[in-house]
């Protein structure tokens, strides 16, 4: 069997990703992962987390999650306050000027394929399922942190250095 069009198919899906990347920074000047740490501030209560919560989420390193939110503090997009009664704990809001920029950007790839998903059965979700799982065996990449979301600005790492 040829499997070069298993590779071809991975690689449109990597540079669709790439691409939508690209198009939402040149367009709105942030970037996919930034945009889905607003989002999860504007799905939270009061539009509000703590980086703990972020990082969680997000599924990725306390470094990462600190240069996302330090670049969107910078513009203006959220805020950091201290806790009422705990000035131990920061509290991430959501400002207007982020959630302005949230209703500018049009859904992502991810939200368009969640939806996709959900209409599938069962039997197909599962062997889509454990074709992905067998990907990531072959590729030996099991360990590897990645966000809930598809994104290209995930920090890779050499598989040696995990």
């Amino acid at each position: 069997m040829d499997t070069t069009e298993i590779l071809i198919t991975i690689r449109k899906i990597v540079r669709s990703i790439n691409l939508e990347s690209k198009k939402i920074q040149k367009e709105h000047g942030v970037s996919i992962p930034q945009v889905l740490c607003l989002s999860y501030l504007h799905a939270s209560p009061n539009f509000q987390s703590t980086q703990g919560e972020i990082r969680q989420f997000l599924n990725l390193n306390s470094s990462t999650i600190s240069g996302i939110i330090d670049r969107l503090e910078a513009k203006g997009f959220l805020a950091r306050l201290p806790k009422q009664g705990d000035k131990r704990v920061v509290n991430i809001i959501l400002t207007n000027k982020g959630a302005a920029l949230l209703q500018a950007i049009p859904p992502l790839l991810h939200e368009q394929l969640n939806l996709k998903l959900q209409s599938l059965p069962d039997t197909k979700l599962n062997q889509m399922k454990e074709s992905l799982n067998t990907l990531v065996s072959l590729l030996n990449i099991a360990g590897m942190e990645a966000a809930p979301m598809l994104t290209s600005e995930d920090p890779i790492q050499a598989i040696d250095e995990e």
